[in-house]
């Protein structure tokens, strides 16, 4: 989806300058009196009060009144069905915008607004085809292209939305929000360059838009030119300074440049604006650990799930710290919390794994490996882990399977020949021992040395020597 967002507030003129439950009220009670008669055109206006107020009850009232009186109006049956999109019953919108259309045919806006109520109803076929049809009526309406051009871009259809912007740009090059879309259409294809001269364009246009400087900045951050990117979510921020997703942003780009305490301001200040933001709770915490603070990190990770109870990556995270502190049962618990909440994290296994051996709890931490691999079959350092737990265990044949494992997923791995090699001696499968330990030696001479500390009787022997070829 887009992100444009102009600076109007939102405010509609009408609700600036009157009392619109004061009109709906004094209107009503008109109505009801049966003069509706006498003041038509004011309920007209009423309606489209309603409609820009977000007032869509009364609106439909109106409507419907108006429409007891003139059922053949098609201006009337627009106008219900804006009111009845405003309430989302999408449906009846759709009926009465083909009511609207039946009476009258040529109105490219009917089409325009029909066209909006069938994408919400996921019709995008037929949203797509009245726009053609409105665009055949009415060839040189840039918002009928435009509109076409969105439901291209949220169908993320980039190419034929690109087209569209680009004809109206070619019409009127003062069209800001077609700039605007262009830019993320083409963020959207990793065109970086095209996206960031549309944004320039868009911004040329209109300097004060923070929203346009916002996504400029993402753009920035994505082909690494930070310092930049900071820049362009500064403008934004000053622009508009309770912009919380340009702080964020800020925050992020920040702390890959390493600047980690002006990271953590632009986070809290995005906590300040919004206070259940768990993200910035948890990137803070990850700075922290990031300086070795853990104490802090630990406090921002409690923060994040204090808000999010079910927050995975937070429970993970703050396992970690609490491993490196040496508190392993608050560790574990949260570990097992992290797994309870994402059975398919092969991450969250590993780390208790590993904090499992720590503890000198050998069979649970196989288990947990074992959990960890069958979610991540490929991952080496796992299997590799698993192969040495194994091997400390005494169980030789899974360990030499393991290792097996290991050998599969990186062929020029010498620490696992290296296990291998090991675990061959140990059933005194010699010849198979012997041909691992050179293929180790081969991949990594320096295994040579670790072997010599390790078997230094083997390694003096003339026997062996000779089985390697050293003689």
């Amino acid at each position: 989806m887009s992100y444009y967002d102009s600076d109007f507030s939102g405010e509609s003129f009408y609700s600036n300058n009157k009392n619109i439950d004061f009109e709906i009220q004094k209107y009503k009670g008109l109505i009801e009196e049966g003069s509706i008669y006498s003041c038509m055109e004011a309920v007209e206006e009423t309606v489209q009060n309603c409609i820009d107020s977000e007032k869509f009850d009364a609106g439909l009232y109106f409507v419907n009144k108006l429409l007891d009186i003139a059922p053949y109006n098609s201006e009337y049956w627009l106008k219900k069905g804006a009111v009845l999109n405003g309430l989302f019953n999408f449906e009846e919108a759709l009926e009465c915008y083909n009511k609207a259309i039946s009476l009258n045919p040529s109105d490219s806006e009917i089409l325009m607004d029909k066209a909006e109520t069938e994408e919400s109803l996921g019709l995008y076929k037929q949203a797509k085809e009245t726009l053609l049809n409105a665009i055949k009526l009415d060839p040189g309406n840039e918002e009928i292209i435009f509109s076409l051009g969105l439901l291209y871009q949220r169908q993320e259809n980039y190419f034929d939305a690109i087209n569209c912007f680009l004809k109206i740009i070619n019409v009127d090059d003062e069209f800001s929000e077609a700039y605007y879309e262009l830019g993320f259409c083409y963020e959207n294809l990793e065109d970086f360059d095209k996206s960031l001269e549309a944004y320039d364009k868009f911004l040329e246009i209109e300097p004060y838009n923070a929203s346009g400087w916002y996504n400029r900045g993402v753009v920035l951050a994505k082909i690494n030119k930070l310092e930049k990117a900071i820049d362009s979510y500064d403008l934004a921020i000053a622009i508009k300074d309770n912009f919380a997703a340009a702080w964020f942003n800020r925050g992020n780009t920040l702390a890959d440049l390493g600047r980690f305490q002006q990271a953590i301001d632009s986070f809290k200040k995005t906590i300040q604006i919004d206070g259940r933001d768990e993200a910035s709770f948890y990137n803070i915490a990850n700075i922290y650990e990031e300086m070795g603070e853990l104490a802090n990190s630990i406090t921002f990770y409690s923060d994040a799930i204090k808000i999010n109870e079910n927050y995975y990556e937070a429970y993970l995270a703050r396992g970690f710290c609490y491993d490196s502190l040496g508190k392993f049962q608050l560790a574990l618990k949260d570990f097992n919390k992290a797994i309870s909440l994402s059975q398919d994290s092969a991450d969250a296994w590993y780390a208790k794994a590993d904090l499992e051996y720590s503890l000198g709890k050998l069979q649970e931490a196989v288990s947990s490996y074992k959990s960890a691999v069958k979610i991540a079959p490929d991952n080496f350092e796992i299997w590799f882990n698993l192969s040495e737990t194994y091997l400390e265990m005494g169980d030789w044949l899974e360990a030499l399977k393991a290792f097996n494992h290991c050998i599969r997923i990186d062929p020029e791995d010498a620490t696992s020949y290296y296990g291998k090699a090991k675990v061959n001696f140990i059933l005194s499968r010699t010849k198979e021992a012997v041909e691992c330990l050179k293929t180790a030696f081969k991949l990594d001479p320096a295994i040579r040395t670790e072997f010599a500390k390790e078997y230094p009787e083997i390694k003096s022997s003339k026997l062996f020597k000779k089985l390697l070829g050293e003689t």
